[in-house]
C-alpha cells in the first residue's frame, strides 16, 4: 500500500471510529476536534510505521487502537457514568499487578477473545515486519511532521481556548475522545501547585479532648433502602449510628462504582474538586506535592501518631509513597492480615479490619489517628465466590450487611476502651451492579460522625443532618478532634 493512500485512509477511519465515542453531539464534532483527531492518527501511524516498517500494518494498528479506546470509553461510560480520562491510562500498571480487579468482570469467552487478539497482533507484527530502512525513516518523518503540526495548532488562540474548564462529557461530545484525552492531559500538566496554607495544627472550634480518631472509608457502602427502594433492606447499625451521631447525612462523592481515590483524597487532604481543576479525575497523581494539607499534618504529627490501615497492596494509587509524606507513621497493609477463608470471599473481611483497628487503638500514652480503607465489599458481585445461587442483590446485601456490622463492632469496641474518641464512617462510592445500581442517578453515600466521652458514652449532640463533600468531612473531623 502506498504511503500517500494509507495516511488519509487511516485518518478517515479514525475519524469515523472516534465519531462513535459517547457522549455524542447531535451534530458533527467541531472542526478543531476533527483536525486534532486526524493529526493524532497521523502521529500514531508514523510511530507504528517507524516500529514495523509496514504501511498496511501501521494503518490497521492505528484503527485497532482507536477502536480499543472508543470501546473502552463507551463501556466505562455505561458502567461508571464517565468516559475515559487521560488519568485512567496511569492505572495500566495496576491491571498487571492486580488483574482480579479488572479481568474478573469478564466472561471466559471475552478473556479468550482478548488473549487471541493480543496473540494475533504480536504474530502479525512479526510476520509483516519490514527490515528496509526507508520505510522506518518514513515513519519517523511522518510522526515528526504530525507532532510539529499538533504543537503549532495548540499554540493558536482557537485551540488554546478549548476545554478551559473540566467537562469531560461535554468535551467528548464536542471535540471527540482522543482530542479530549490530549487536551485534558496538557491542562493537567499545566495545573499550578496549590498555595501553601499557613502552618496550623488544627482548625479552630475543636475541643481538643479526643485521644482516638478512627475514620473508616468503607468500600461500596451505600444505604440499600435508597439503592433498592425497600425498607426491609434497612441497615440496623447505620440507623442506630444516625440516631446517636453528632453529625450525619449524605456524603457528596463524585465517583460512581469506582474512583475510591477521589473520596479518599477529599477526606485526607481537604481540597474541593473545584480547587483541583483537571487534577480532580485522579488527585492521587499530584497528592505528594500537597502532603502538608493532609489530616496527620493538620492534627499535628507531634501530638498524634497516625496509622493507615488497608488490607491490600499499598502500591495501588502509589499509597506507599504518598501516605508517609502525608504524615502517616505506619502503613498496616495486607501482610498484617491472615488470608481470607474460602467461605469469606476474595478479600479480607470488614470484621478482620475492625479487629485490627481496635487492637491498634488500645495503645496507651499517645493519641492515635487511624484511617482505614476496607475491601470486602469490592465488586464485581457477578463472580462472587459465596453461596451458590446467590443473586446479584443477595451478594451485595450480604457484604454491605457485613460493613454495617463493622460499624456496630467499632462503636462498641471504642466504647469499651473508655477514652474520648471520634468515629467517622462513610462510603467511598455507590456500587455499580447491572440492573440494580447504575449510573445516571444520585451518587451520594452515607456518613456518620460520632463522639465518645472518657466513659465510653456517646456524647449527645444536635444529631444534625448535613449533606457535605469529602473535603467538608475533613474539616468536620478536625473540628471534633
Amino acid at each position: 500500500m502506498d504511503l500517500l493512500l494509507a495516511l488519509p485512509l487511516a485518518a478517515t477511519g479514525t475519524l469515523l471510529v472516534d465519531g462513535l465515542a459517547c457522549p455524542r453531539a447531535p451534530a458533527l464534532r467541531r472542526w478543531t476536534g476533527l483536525w486534532l483527531t486526524a493529526l493524532l492518527s497521523m502521529l500514531a501511524f508514523g510511530l507504528f510505521l517507524a516500529v514495523s516498517g509496514d504501511i498496511l500494518l501501521a494503518a490497521l494498528t492505528v484503527l485497532a487502537l482507536q477502536v480499543l479506546l472508543v470501546a473502552s470509553s463507551n463501556a466505562k461510560l455505561r458502567v461508571l457514568g464517565e468516559p475515559l480520562h487521560f488519568s485512567d491510562l496511569a492505572l495500566i500498571v495496576g491491571v498487571f499487578r492486580h488483574p482480579q480487579f479488572y479481568f474478573s468482570a469478564l466472561s471466559v469467552g471475552q478473556k479468550v477473545v482478548g488473549l487471541a487478539a493480543i496473540a494475533g497482533l504480536i504474530a502479525t507484527f512479526v510476520w509483516r515486519f519490514d527490515m528496509s530502512l526507508g520505510s522506518h525513516l518514513a515513519g519517523i518523518a511522518t510522526g515528526a511532521l504530525a507532532l510539529g503540526a499538533i504543537a503549532l495548532s495548540l499554540r493558536l488562540p482557537v485551540f488554546r481556548s478549548l476545554a478551559a474548564r473540566p467537562d469531560a462529557d461535554g468535551d467528548v461530545a464536542k471535540l471527540g475522545l482522543t482530542p479530549t484525552l490530549l487536551i485534558y492531559w496538557l491542562r493537567w500538566r499545566g495545573t499550578p501547585e496549590p498555595t501553601p496554607r499557613p502552618a496550623q495544627a488544627r482548625e479552630t472550634g475543636g475541643s481538643g479532648d479526643a485521644e482516638i480518631i478512627v475514620a473508616i472509608q468503607c468500600e461500596s457502602f451505600a444505604d440499600p433502602v435508597e439503592l433498592f427502594g425497600d425498607r426491609k433492606y434497612a441497615l440496623p447499625g447505620l440507623e442506630n449510628a444516625r440516631m446517636q451521631a453528632a453529625q450525619w447525612g449524605d456524603l457528596l462523592v463524585s465517583g460512581f462504582g469506582a474512583y475510591t481515590m477521589r473520596t479518599e483524597y477529599g477526606v485526607l487532604f481537604g481540597r474541593e474538586e473545584e480547587e483541583l481543576g483537571f487534577c480532580r479525575y485522579d488527585p492521587f497523581l499530584t497528592a505528594a506535592r500537597e502532603a502538608d494539607l493532609a489530616l496527620p499534618h493538620r492534627l499535628g504529627r507531634e501530638a498524634w501518631r497516625s496509622l493507615f490501615v488497608h488490607p491490600h497492596d499499598m502500591r495501588f494509587y502509589n499509597r506507599h509513597a504518598i501516605l508517609p509524606a502525608a504524615g502517616f507513621s505506619d502503613l498496616v497493609s495486607e501482610e498484617s492480615f491472615a488470608p481470607p477463608l474460602l467461605s469469606e470471599g476474595r478479600y479480607v473481611t470488614d470484621k478482620a479490619v475492625a479487629d485490627k483497628i481496635l487492637q491498634l487503638a488500645q495503645a496507651q500514652g499517645e493519641r492515635r489517628f487511624i484511617y482505614a480503607v476496607t475491601i470486602e465489599n469490592h465488586g464485581p458481585w457477578s463472580v462472587d465466590g459465596g453461596v451458590e445461587g446467590d443473586s446479584l442483590l443477595q451478594q451485595y446485601l450480604r457484604r454491605v450487611q457485613a460493613s454495617d456490622a463493622m460499624l456496630g463492632q467499632l462503636l462498641d469496641g471504642l466504647a469499651a476502651l473508655r477514652r474520648p474518641a471520634v468515629l467517622a464512617f462513610f462510603g467511598d462510592h455507590r456500587p455499580s451492579i447491572p440492573g440494580l445500581s447504575q449510573p445516571g442517578g444520585p451518587r451520594h453515600t452515607p456518613y456518620v460522625v460520632m463522639k465518645l466521652d472518657p466513659n465510653g458514652e456517646v456524647v449527645p449532640g444536635a444529631n444534625a443532618r448535613e449533606d457535605i463533600t469529602p473535603a467538608q468531612l475533613h474539616r468536620a473531623i478536625l473540628r471534633m478532634a
